[in-house]
């Protein structure tokens, strides 16, 4: 299906009924502007990503759900034997314009794609308490509570957006077989260097997590 997707910074569509909305695959070109204006951190940089998800009035986006593989290194295996049993949920972002409970009714139609099309057995996701966050929109998704993770840090940059503490890590693998840094993350490096971005101390997250029936009806 080709999208026939258009951005427009002041839509407001709180008139519209949230079950007039739909749910669409989309490529993260079209989901960054999204994420980049409305969600806190700004940026897809360094994701690994599996699944990727536009939520449309009409042919506008007015949502993008992102998911892949977990940011912490084999956290996965606190909750499963195998890496691909556990997706996380690694952005979500609205524009501010929509009506209640359009988050939760997101959510829920991306979990049912991922029930019918995925092995996936477990969801995970975080609420950044850095960022004032509690996981309401969990809650209200019927995600279960498990616990916090430990205090972290992360790198805020100068412009106010912030990234993952291990970002300046990310490699790619050149057309030669060696593996390089990706260009944001040698960026980012740059201005860690050069005093335009800082490592920040932060508190731990709460942890939600949602069980996948993955048998078909």
């Amino acid at each position: 299906m080709q999208l026939q997707l258009t951005l427009e910074p002041e839509l407001d569509v709180r008139d519209k009924k949230v079950k007039s909305f739909t749910v669409e695959l989309i490529t993260i070109q079209q989901a960054t502007p999204i994420i980049k204006d409305w969600h806190y951190s700004g940026s897809t940089n360094g994701l690994m990503i599996s699944h990727c998800f536009g939520l449309f009035s009409d042919s506008n986006l007015i949502g993008v759900a992102i998911y892949g593989g977990l940011a912490m290194a084999n956290a996965w295996k606190k909750y499963a034997t195998n890496r691909t049993d556990v997706i996380e949920l690694r952005r979500l972002a609205c524009i501010d314009n929509t009506p209640k409970n359009t988050e939760s009714f997101f959510i829920a139609k991306t979990i049912k794609w991922l029930k019918r099309n995925t092995q996936h057995k477990l969801i995970v996701s975080y609420a950044d308490t850095f960022h004032n966050h509690s996981g309401i929109i969990y809650q209200a998704s019927n995600f279960q509570h498990v616990g916090m993770t430990s205090p972290g840090r992360i790198i805020l940059d100068s412009d106010g957006r912030t990234f993952h503490d291990k970002s300046i890590r990310t490699t790619y693998t050149d057309k030669d077989n060696i593996k390089r840094l990706k260009p944001f993350a040698s960026r980012l490096k740059k201005r860690l260097e050069n005093g335009e971005a800082n490592y920040v101390k932060t508190p731990g997250k709460h942890i939600y997590v949602y069980q996948l029936n993955t048998q078909k009806p």
